[in-house]
């Protein structure tokens, strides 16, 4: 009977504890969201550091103190292990992002039988992206889908924005890109309707592309720059 009262009593104890740590995390999360309006509920978690919450703008990932004074901007490493657990929010929020998209947003060159999946910020205009291109057959020949999100790296109302608002507005878009990336000039169309060249920029710029083409792979890791198809596939093989 004393033993069924401790053991009864530690239950209460420790469920009251439990209680308290959720309402004081909820506090704490309040806290913030209160110190940074733009952030949503899901984009604050309890951080590995004990005391510290991770927060998340897209791919930009910081850490704040449970009060909100201290922002720490930087990664974040598990000594014992050697993970930047940092990078790894990082890719699983540009997958989320970009998988927000939807294939109809984007243009894709799919091979007979895909292995592995890459997302590619291109420029119209970018000499590697057009050196990329034209290795399109050869990514697809070793079975990489390459899904293509346009980014003109001059902004919009430029010449390279405008050529990929032609390419989209195009009846056959794979065809068009590959005639734009060749220097072909297309002719345009006088109603075209909205097309997302600007939703794949916004996108591009909150998960921190700059330049182009830019790569992500299956796992969402970024690979900035042009890499060969045989090369691609050791790396996304390895």
């Amino acid at each position: 009977m004393a033993n069924a009262v401790i053991v009864a009593a530690v239950l209460v104890l420790t469920g009251s504890a439990a209680f308290a740590d959720a309402a004081s995390e909820a506090a704490d999360m309040e806290r913030i969201l209160e110190a940074f309006p733009e952030l949503d509920a899901a984009a604050v978690r309890p951080a590995p550091v004990p005391g510290m919450y991770e927060i998340s703008l897209g791919s930009q990932v910081g850490y704040i103190s449970a009060d909100a004074r201290y922002l720490i901007q930087g990664d974040l490493f598990d000594v014992e292990s050697e993970e930047n657990l940092t990078e790894g929010r990082r890719m699983a929020a540009r997958l989320d992002t970009i998988d927000g998209v939807g294939l109809d947003n984007m243009i894709v060159f799919e091979p007979e039988e895909a292995t592995h999946t890459i997302t590619v910020f291109t420029d119209i205009d970018c000499g590697y992206c057009r050196k990329l291109h034209r290795e399109i057959e050869g990514y697809n020949e070793l079975g990489i889908r390459v899904r293509y999100l346009f980014f003109p790296r001059s902004g919009p109302d430029t010449s390279s924005w405008f050529k990929a608002e032609q390419v989209w507005c195009a009846d056959d878009r794979n065809t068009a890109l590959t005639l734009a990336k060749s220097g072909a000039v297309l002719e345009s169309e006088e109603e075209c309707g909205e097309t997302p060249v600007a939703q794949h920029y916004r996108l591009g710029r909150a998960i921190g592309i700059s330049g182009t083409p830019a790569i992500i792979v299956d796992t969402g890791e970024l690979i900035p720059g042009y890499v060969s198809p045989n090369e691609l596939l050791k790396y996304l093989d390895d």
